[in-house]
């Protein structure tokens, strides 16, 4: 992809005298094999999806799991905590108790007591709602950890399993996290760092989240809510070569992260996309932005992803789609809609007599126009059926027109 070779200037003040930036070295950790798994979590998590919440308890202990629920990030985060808590218990964790960090007590992520309380679990579960409330929360101003992520860091290092959901999954994240922003506005207008309490402005904060996994940009939601767009203009505007997009009631379980042996897979009932921006090219079409060369796979439960290596892996029951002979159907008129974009990449993958699709921005101040080509590496996967439901190396683009 073609990067910038600077970020503008107001991004280095930001990262130099904002109030929330990157977490500073950890409190030392006991040596261990490897870190525990990092659950992303896409939001909407249902109470009885076992396989995530199973998954998490098992990481954590299973019937000797104790497990720490953080909800800085909720505007109740008492009662969030204790939904999360009551939910791991009827899947077996022998404890879930909330760690009462919140940005309505100040101090409390220093707190000697909760960061003891951190100290003592095996797990940690990350609640939903502004993840910037657990920036505020959660790391000092000069960019070192609080006291209570210090040991959460401590726990990680060892071993424990960390888990988050929506705003939760979304401050797990690296460098240049997203803050807010619709992928229209996005698209149009660029990343702006900092923190917007609007829809019509990309934010994201530079020093990112708590880093625990950092191979690729993070984004929650994603086909519900049509984030394809915003996280594509982030990547692309930061210099990020990869993103994770995980949908709602659905999990990317990362093991080893950060390490050399870094690998991940899908859990849920939707889907994760990831976005290979490595031979995208940035330019511009009509004066507005543009991309083109984004390869897109979209994994379902059970596949594998190798971050090192690239490589996705396909779940035993997956098998190659042969497509049926008819065209896709009329290009969308609203691509960024709920689920539009997914759908039309898998209408693509399914019609054999078509190798490209269309889709159009419902906003026309300008229309975008985003692009589906099936190219020579493209496969499409079904599970126990006919229909797709995977894909791997879809090219993507958008432009204006």
């Amino acid at each position: 992809m073609t990067r910038p070779r600077f970020l503008p200037l107001l991004v280095a003040l930001i990262v130099t005298l904002s109030s929330g930036v990157a977490p500073g070295t950890a409190a030392s950790a006991t040596p261990a094999t490897r870190p525990g798994a990092v659950l992303l979590v896409g939001g909407a998590l249902a109470d009885d999806n076992a396989a995530v919440y199973g998954e998490f308890v098992r990481q954590a202990g299973g019937a000797n799991a104790r497990i720490g629920v953080l909800s800085a990030s909720s505007a109740v985060p008492h009662s969030s905590a204790n939904a999360v808590a009551k939910v791991l218990k009827r899947y077996g964790a022998a404890e879930a108790t909330w760690i009462p960090v919140t940005t309505k007590k100040d101090g409390s992520g220093d707190d000697p007591a909760y960061a003891a309380q951190a100290a003592s679990m095996t797990g940690f579960f990350f609640t939903g709602g502004d993840q910037f409330r657990y920036v505020q929360s959660m790391i000092h101003t000069d960019g070192s950890d609080g006291a209570v992520l210090a040991a959460i860091r401590q726990r990680f290092a060892a071993g424990a399993p960390v888990a988050g959901t929506s705003a939760g999954m979304q401050i797990l994240a690296g460098p240049d996290m997203i803050t807010g922003g619709s992928s229209y506005y996005g698209v149009r207008d660029g990343a702006k760092p900092g923190y917007y309490d609007t829809d019509a402005t990309l934010g994201y904060w530079p020093a990112g989240g708590f880093g625990f996994v950092t191979s690729g940009l993070v984004d929650t939601h994603f086909d519900a809510r049509g984030r394809e767009g915003r996280s594509l203009r982030l990547a692309a505007d930061t210099g990020h070569d990869r993103v994770y997009g995980v949908g709602e009631d659905t999990a990317l379980i990362v093991t080893g992260a950060g390490t050399a042996t870094e690998s991940a897979r899908v859990v849920g009932s939707n889907g994760v996309s990831i976005l290979d921006l490595r031979s995208a090219e940035v330019g511009q079409v009509g004066g507005h932005w543009s991309i083109d060369g984004v390869r897109w796979s979209y994994l379902t439960d059970g596949d594998g992803y190798d971050p090192v290596r690239w490589q996705v892996t396909k779940a035993p029951d997956s098998a190659p789609v042969v497509p049926q002979e008819r065209a896709v159907a009329s290009p969308t008129t609203d691509v960024f809609g709920s689920y539009a974009l997914r759908d039309a990449a898998l209408d693509l993958a399914g019609a054999g007599r078509s190798t490209t699709t269309t889709g159009t921005t419902a906003e026309t101040d300008p229309r975008f126009v985003v692009g589906l080509t099936e190219g020579a590496g493209f496969r499409a996967y079904a599970a126990g059926g006919a229909t797709p439901t995977s894909f791997t190396d879809l090219t993507l683009s958008v432009q204006a027109g």
